[in-house]
């Protein structure tokens, strides 16, 4: 799906991928004591800045700061559009 948003110099549009519902062990974990999740995909990019060029691009996986970035509802899906330097790494 087309989403009609570009991010703006070094600006990251991300999907959250979904928190783990089970632990390694097999323990289902229940929603209030799940963590928020910080690994997402990323669905668009702006084109960075003249001293900074983009690393991340569409379809990476990556790993972002807890706290990070700006909440946002597009087509009745959350996303989160963040600076490139809150994401962490690329997985």
């Amino acid at each position: 799906m087309k989403l009609n948003i570009k991010p703006l110099a070094d600006r990251v549009l991300v999907e959250p991928l979904q928190a783990e519902t089970k632990t390694a062990s097999g323990i289902i974990i229940p929603d209030n004591a799940k963590e928020k999740p910080q690994k997402a995909n990323v669905v668009a990019v702006g084109n960075g800045t003249k001293d900074n060029p983009m690393t991340v691009k569409v379809g990476d996986v990556v790993l972002y700061g807890k706290y990070s970035g700006t909440e946002l509802k597009l087509d009745g899906k959350d996303y989160l559009i963040m600076s490139e330097k809150d994401i962490l790494a690329i997985v």
